[in-house]
């Protein structure tokens, strides 16, 4: 199973950093601001990524 999920986390993490690059981009954000605002999110998407996988795996 987490040879088809792997590459897909990786996937959905690439889409999320682009959105939020575009995001970063449309609002004139400040550049000091914006490695907080990524972290936050890939840190948030790679803990929904992991439960996902454990709720995979164990159901």
């Amino acid at each position: 199973m987490s040879v088809f999920f792997v590459p897909f986390a990786l996937f959905i993490l690439f889409v999320f950093n682009s959105l939020t690059h575009s995001l970063c981009l449309k609002t004139e954000m400040a550049v000091e601001k914006q490695p907080k605002v990524f972290r936050t999110i890939n840190i948030l998407i790679t803990i929904l990524l992991i439960s996902s996988y454990v709720e995979i795996l164990y159901t």
